[in-house]
């Protein structure tokens, strides 16, 4: 069995494991990641073993789902990340996105949520997906859009002083189909 979860045309997606440090070490420091999410002060590749083992694992083995690692089919190429996330003050799982710096602005992020939606609905068979994000990023904000998310209201996340989006769609049992 291949240990890619599912593919798109460009792209393989897999769980993150902590084979993947450096990935998100990469994604963790783009100043894109820290401006439109958050710096999470993750700076060594020790600091992301252990953030990947609390976050991402935790979450596959809690919930069956994470973040995957996005992968070019042409040339094995790690391009970011995409997946679903689930968060203490949100009652549903959220979908969230990272491509690296050299990769943006080619679709990527939008080929890997259609597939992560995908397979949200059909596999995991979920009801409800949010999506949260910073008002001033017309990017994801579009992205978001384009899933068939809408505009709920503004939120402040714990720990946080600045307001950010939340988004939220119902999906439907044709979706699921």
């Amino acid at each position: 069995m291949s240990k890619w979860l599912f593919e798109t045309d460009r792209l393989r997606l897999r769980p993150v494991t902590v084979e993947d440090a450096g990935l998100m070490l990469a994604v963790w420091n783009d100043p894109a990641f820290i401006r439109n999410v958050a710096d999470r002060g993750i700076r060594t590749e020790a600091q992301a073993l252990q953030a990947i083992r609390d976050g991402a694992q935790k979450l596959f083995d809690d919930y069956g789902y994470g973040p995957y690692c996005m992968s070019l089919k042409s040339d094995g190429a790690m391009v970011g990340i995409c997946g679903l996330f689930r968060r203490e003050n949100l009652d549903d799982p959220d979908i969230g996105f990272a491509v690296l710096p050299d990769y943006c602005g080619k679709g990527l992020a939008s080929e890997a949520s259609f597939a992560v939606l995908d397979y949200a609905s059909k596999s995991l068979q979920l009801d409800k997906l949010l999506a949260i994000v910073s008002p001033e990023n017309a990017a994801s904000i579009g992205l978001i859009e384009k899933l068939g998310m809408r505009f709920d209201r503004m939120i402040t996340m714990p720990g946080e002083t600045e307001a950010i989006c939340l988004y939220d769609m119902s999906i439907s049992a044709a979706q699921k189909g």
